[in-house]
């Protein structure tokens, strides 16, 4: 596959030809242009950095650390860590930015650097242009031997980013406790087991956890999807626990599976959350555009406003901090609490659910039922990277003019009946087409009609 250069940062496969996926040589000049452009920015010479259990991890990790030494810059390394908490981490050290090494729920053939400012969050398109500017341009300075930059290991990340959870005003560990849940953890194989347990521990929830050896070999595919996840759902009814929870590889997804295994999905993982928030600071909320109409319509139920952004967490949390918005993310399970911090976090999205839960004395189905009900699809197609993209939704568009046609990012159509939102991945080399609905079938409908139209 060709090497991914996004607002998600750099992203492929291990091994290959260098220049078509994520080789040695890709890493050490994407991070020297990173660390050139930290420099150039003026930032603290220091990057904190973590890396979720994929097998090339170690690699990865050790080319970053050295390039960034070899910059002169300070390396903080929590080692084996979720996004969220390297996050956190890059403002607690007051360090330039942080480079997160995971490919989310992308297979473990992949691997991926995220690049985080000085506040924790991703990099502007500004800056990463910047970025590909030294990266592309060979003028990455290194620093002399006396300069070489040291290497400090972080073991404490984890732990203050669970406390910083517990210690949310909105987190109601006392109801949360008295309640005695039992959940069941679907961790993939990754650092969701070397996370999502202790917070458990901590709340008084009994956690039961599957694939929770970190070896990077996924135990089915990472992405947090019912396909995905029937070993899960079966669990949860046989065990007749309170709660399923899925994370993807690197712990800022959270999927929910109520009792009797019933699948409640990533879409309303944010719904939920926006639920018990706005029932206590109500205010704006914001999604991007591939994520359920069931928030704005929750949003309007508070007699808040809704807004939407393009796809990304970059876009996403500008669109959060323009609006000042009480609660946002992504319907892939993604939650962005901004009074912890403005980035994806399963760890206070499922204490922020478990505090709902035990505050309502409702079960997470009961909950669900009361949600405005809709059904998604999820789809994608090969992506033919010499195909004019803005021709072919100029195509689709005429052809389906009944709808209101979106160009924001890529093309959304919104029908009175449902929406389809058709764009390129940031992350893989294909073309996402989601669609949505009162019914399965009337989403899967809108999905036939683009489809049909490619």
């Amino acid at each position: 596959m060709a090497l991914i250069k996004s607002i998600s940062g750099f992203r492929g496969t291990i091994g290959g030809k260098a220049g078509d996926n994520l080789t040695p040589q890709d890493i050490v000049s994407s991070v020297a242009g990173y660390g050139a452009w930290l420099l150039e920015t003026g930032a603290a010479s220091k990057v904190v950095i973590g890396r979720d259990a994929r097998p090339s991890g170690p690699q990865v990790s050790a080319l970053t650390v050295a390039t960034l030494q070899c910059l002169g810059i300070e390396v903080i390394d929590c080692g084996l860590a979720t996004t969220p908490t390297v996050e956190m981490a890059v403002t607690r050290h007051k360090a330039g930015g942080g480079i997160i090494l995971s490919a989310s729920h992308n297979p473990k053939e992949y691997n991926a650097l995220k690049l985080l400012n000085d506040k924790g969050e991703f990099i502007s398109a500004a800056a990463g242009a910047r970025l590909l500017e030294l990266v592309d341009g060979g003028s990455v300075e290194y620093a002399t031997v006396d300069q070489l930059g040291a290497v400090i290991s972080n073991d404490s990340a984890l732990d203050e980013h669970i406390q910083a959870v517990l210690d949310h005003p909105l987190v109601d560990v006392a109801a949360i406790k008295a309640a005695g849940y039992s959940v069941v953890l679907d961790a993939v194989n990754s650092v969701g087991a070397l996370s999502i347990p202790p917070l458990c521990e901590a709340l008084g929830v009994r956690c039961t956890t599957l694939n929770g050896e970190m070896n990077g070999q996924f135990a089915h595919n990472p992405e947090p999807l019912p396909a995905n996840l029937t070993g899960l759902t079966e669990a949860v009814e046989d065990q007749k626990a309170d709660l399923g929870i899925a994370v993807d590889p690197d712990v800022d997804r959270l999927a929910l599976v109520g009792p009797g295994g019933r699948w409640i999905g990533e879409e309303y993982t944010l719904v939920t959350v926006a639920d018990y928030v706005l029932s206590r600071e109500p205010g704006p909320t914001v999604s991007n555009l591939s994520s359920s109409r069931a928030l704005a319509e929750l949003t309007a139920r508070y007699g808040q406003e809704y807004h939407a952004s393009a796809v990304g967490e970059v876009n996403v949390v500008a669109k959060m901090k323009e609006v000042g918005a009480t609660i946002g993310g992504e319907g892939n399970g993604g939650i962005i609490d901004p009074r912890l911090h403005y980035g994806r976090d399963s760890l206070i999205g499922l204490a922020l659910v478990l505090s709902h839960l035990a505050r309502s004395g409702k079960s997470i189905n009961e909950l669900r039922d009361a949600y405005p009900q809709f059904e998604m699809i999820k789809d994608k197609l090969p992506r033919d990277p010499k195909r004019d993209l803005n021709q072919l939704y100029d195509y689709i568009s005429k052809n389906l003019s009944r709808a209101k046609a979106n160009r924001t990012d890529g093309l959304k159509l919104d029908f009175p009946e449902g929406w389809v939102h058709l764009r390129k991945s940031n992350t893989e080399p294909i073309l996402r087409v989601y669609a949505e609905a009162g019914s399965r079938k009337e989403a899967e409908k809108l999905v036939g009609l683009v489809k049909g139209l490619i």
